[in-house]
């Protein structure tokens, strides 16, 4: 319904979609490699999507269309990257103030040291096999919805 309204040209609701699929977007950028670059990946897919909204042929939920214009956007940036980190995953932002004592920092640290574990072991996957699982176990998508955000939104 939102995405109807959205090719008929209603910003309203194309700012709804918006709002529903930032956050999953964002992620998809982050954990495929985007880093510091996933908030300008996430807008400039957004951009290309309300311009494709025409080219949106329903086959696959708008989700996996999106994300599917996002994995683009995110290998294209690894394209012009002269020289890549790697895969980057931002830490929550320290709340200033907030006191964190024993086994809160004890997890913290944990919690860290994981995280950086399963960043390591993505970065070493070849990059079709990282989007896979990025798609089915980060993101939660379907087994269609994988197929289709891998696809590329020209496909969908």
């Amino acid at each position: 319904m939102l995405v109807t309204r959205a090719r008929a040209g209603d910003l309203e609701a194309y700012d709804l979609l918006v709002a529903r699929h930032t956050a999953s977007a964002y992620r998809t950028a982050v954990l495929l490699g985007a880093g510091s670059d996933s908030e300008d990946v996430v807008q400039e897919s957004f951009v290309k999507a309300h311009h494709g909204l025409a080219r949106y042929r329903g086959e696959s939920s708008f989700r996996a269309w999106l994300l599917a214009i996002v994995a683009n956007e995110t290998r294209n940036l690894h394209r012009t990257r002269s020289r890549r980190d790697g895969l980057v995953l931002r830490a929550a932002a320290a709340h200033p103030g907030s006191e964190i004592t024993g086994d809160d920092a004890v997890d913290a640290v944990l919690a860290g040291e994981r995280r950086a574990t399963l960043v390591r072991a993505l970065r070493q996957l070849p990059g079709r096999d990282r989007e896979v699982i990025v798609c089915r176990f980060f993101l939660d998508l379907s087994e269609e919805e994988t197929v289709a955000m891998l696809a590329g939104p020209g496909a969908l």
